[in-house]
């Protein structure tokens, strides 16, 4: 044998175990992949972020307490938690983690007392930097600190309101804030009239060829005047095309943008496929303050009867507006929401 043949016989060796090894990281990685989608990416959908009303897996945390329950000092305080909030600023969701926070802290109740330092409605402590004695007891200044903490915190309304509570306030027992949940809610929607869907879990699929026969419709209306109160065929206003687009694949929808926006399940408007609706408001936290309605085609694009003087168009999705309603509603498929 040739020496410098010799030389290469044990790399010549090695080669089948590089090869096996490649192979076992290969699948390892890949069964890593399809773990992580099997198992993480339905994470972010359970809690129907952007998201209100999570209670995590078969429904774990719920609390028996209602909002019947609560004093009218409970009631006062969580009244101060939303107005305080709201003038912030700060979109719904916040109320909702910040009451679920109180209602686990101090049962809603302003107490000067607590755990070590622990003072006020979110029990924060002078000693860790939340304030003075005296303003973390005032119900006001404990939730705006409280507020702005929650708002520094990166991608914070994708968290569950239970690790966003545990964030701001490294509580010992992260998970009892979820139980809260379904009560702060509906405190939200009693004292500030603001309807969230409450545990919603994801919208059906449209059956088969649904969302397809109406945005055929609705685009062969394209360059079509707006008229308000228009159902055509000739001229249509935002609900009247969808209206009719809708019928024609055999769901009827209500005639007012207002009532379409409850006319199936709710999901939220960055998940939005094609078929689904889009709602704007003048406050997009209210919905019934909508006074606009679009369908979605995918890609970013919509199809709409706009306003007096234009005529039925796409146009991109104006995913930054101010008055965009979080949720998108899929025509036709089962509530998923309480409302």
């Amino acid at each position: 044998m040739i020496p410098g043949m010799r030389a290469l016989r044990p790399l010549r060796l090695l080669v089948p175990l590089v090869a096996i090894a490649v192979a076992l990281a290969l699948f390892l990685a890949l069964g890593f992949l399809a773990l992580t989608f099997v198992n993480g990416a339905p994470q972010g959908n359970r809690y129907c972020d952007a998201g209100y009303g999570a209670v995590g897996p078969l429904g774990r945390g719920r609390a028996g307490t209602t909002a019947a329950d609560l004093s009218d000092e409970q009631r006062r305080n969580a009244a101060t938690i939303i107005a305080v909030a709201r003038d912030m600023d700060a979109p719904p969701r916040a109320w909702v983690v910040a009451l679920a926070t109180a209602m686990q802290e101090s049962t809603l109740r302003n107490i000067n007392y607590g755990d070590r330092d622990s003072l006020g409605l979110f029990q924060q402590r002078p000693s860790q930097g939340w304030g003075s004695p005296a303003q973390v007891l005032d119900p006001v200044y404990s939730t705006s600190i409280f507020i702005d903490r929650l708002l520094d915190v990166p991608s914070w309304d994708e968290l569950p309101v239970t690790v966003a509570a545990q964030t701001v306030q490294r509580s010992a027992f992260p998970e009892a804030y979820a139980k809260w949940e379904n009560l702060a809610s509906d405190l939200v929607t009693q004292l500030a009239n603001v309807v969230l869907p409450a545990g919603c879990g994801p919208a059906a699929l449209l059956p088969e060829g649904v969302a397809r026969t109406a945005i055929s419709f609705a685009l062969g209306e394209l360059g079509k005047p707006y008229l308000w109160g228009g159902t055509g065929p000739d001229r249509y206003d935002c609900s009247g095309l969808l209206m009719r687009a809708f019928q024609a694949a055999g769901i009827n929808l209500p005639r007012v943008s207002r009532q379409q926006f409850y006319a199936g399940g709710h999901l939220p408007v960055r998940q939005a496929q094609a078929g689904d609706l889009l709602f704007l408001a003048t406050d997009p936290r209210d919905p019934a303050t909508i006074h606009h309605v679009s369908m979605y085609l995918g890609n970013g694009q919509m199809v709409e009867a706009p306003y007096t003087g234009e005529f039925v168009r796409v146009r991109p999705v104006p995913w930054e507006h101010d008055e965009l309603v979080a949720f998108a509603t899929r025509p036709g498929t089962t509530p998923n929401y309480r409302t």
